[in-house]
């Protein structure tokens, strides 16, 4: 076997636990499992648009890996445990039951006929919890029961003051599947944007984005597809981009970027030198540098973006370093901070004083201390953290 062969496969391996790490994509328990409401800390309500089909042969993934050339509409409530702890996803093994005590249980699913009927349905609930809407889009090797419990971790976690909507596209689920999902993410480049754009004509006044790994990329080709069309910011009601981990090759963001334009309001790349995922990636692209690891943090910052280094922070997900910023129970809180603040009324610029006392005061729960580096199109940011 070759050095480079070698070197794969060990990357491979690696990447086993991937963004997603579970060996079946249950997001249904086989039998309701009922305990006291005192064990429950909060139910979600996630709102979903997808480009998977829905799962036939086993229903209890709700949707699957395989394409659906139509956007599916739908709504799943999931509870959280009392003992969650901030950062972590607690989930039952295999195809084991949930137990709401312990663990991220889905209890209930809703789907919805059609495109208008979801609209109404989204629309009303961006209305009752405050004009706002998260959209998050998940990355490479992710079941649809990967995202719905990482936007409901993402949601409890910041207590993000609105509707929390996941674009799940069509992964595979697996490992050996990045062409597969590299090519299913650009399939729903215009479904994206049409979900964007239904949000948009509801009366929400911000809608923020996050996304993660792969997920980066399709973003970012909506947003373009919307620059192009002259209507990037939504009718002035785009919110926050926060890009994490980006899957996306540097010089295609740095054109992606020239067509989109400067932002107008906040806009995150948040990436890490010591990503392994990225170096997967990477291998796979030729070694091709990606955006998520980037050494450069200036020239990215040069088209208007502020990017947020957490090479020096700590990852959750054992030793792959890919996703730092909700698994990292110090940054997911940074990052609820940022997401109450309505981004028409937040500066370019974090306070620097806010997240140095922040940090002191979780550091000392975490042990350990940590720099996070934010480099803007003005002046570099040194912030001291507790992990």
């Amino acid at each position: 076997m070759t050095l480079c062969l070698k070197s794969f496969v060990v990357a491979l391996a690696l990447a086993v636990s991937g963004c997603a790490g579970q060996n079946t994509h249950d997001l249904l328990n086989k039998t309701t499992v009922t305990v006291p409401a005192a064990d429950i800390a909060a139910t979600h309500e996630i709102f979903v648009a997808t480009t998977r089909q829905k799962a036939t042969k086993d229903p209890r993934q709700v949707f699957d890996g395989d394409r659906s050339l139509t956007t599916s509409f739908a709504r799943v409530d999931v509870t959280v445990p009392k003992i969650h702890q901030v950062g972590a996803i607690e989930r039952a093994r295999g195809s084991a039951n949930s137990n709401p005590a312990k663990d991220f249980t889905a209890k209930d699913v809703a789907f919805y006929a059609d495109a208008p009927q979801f609209a109404k349905a989204v629309g009303a609930d961006i209305a009752m919890r405050g004009d706002r809407a998260l959209v998050f889009v998940h990355g490479f090797n992710n079941g649809f029961d990967d995202g719905i419990y990482r936007l409901t971790q993402i949601a409890h976690d910041t207590k993000y003051p609105g509707t929390p909507v996941l674009f799940s596209w069509a992964s595979s689920a697996k490992t050996t599947g990045y062409i597969y999902d590299k090519d299913s993410s650009t399939a729903a480049r215009d479904d994206l944007e049409a979900t964007l754009r239904m949000l948009a004509k509801t009366k929400v006044k911000s809608i923020d984005i996050i996304a993660h790994s792969m997920g980066t990329w399709l973003t970012m080709e909506a947003l373009r597809q919307l620059a192009i069309t002259g209507d990037r910011d939504l009718g002035g009601k785009l919110g926050y981009v926060i890009l994490a981990s980006p899957d996306i090759d540097v010089d295609v963001f740095k054109k992606q970027m020239i067509r989109y334009g400067k932002p107008d309001k906040p806009f995150a790349v948040l990436l890490s030198g010591d990503d392994r995922a990225l170096k997967l990636s990477s291998f796979i692209s030729g070694d091709k540098p990606r955006v998520g690891d980037y050494g450069n943090a200036a020239d990215l910052a040069s088209y208007g973006v502020s990017v947020v280094d957490l090479t020096k922070t700590k990852g959750g997900d054992g030793g792959l370093n890919h996703a730092k910023f909700a698994d990292n129970p110090i940054l997911v809180q940074l990052l609820g901070d940022r997401l109450r603040a309505p981004a028409g009324l937040a500066s370019d610029e974090p306070d620097p004083t806010q997240l140095n006392n922040l940090g002191q005061g979780l550091g000392k729960a975490v042990g350990s201390v940590a720099e996070i580096v934010i480099t803007t199109p003005f002046k570099v940011l040194t912030i001291a953290t507790g992990g």
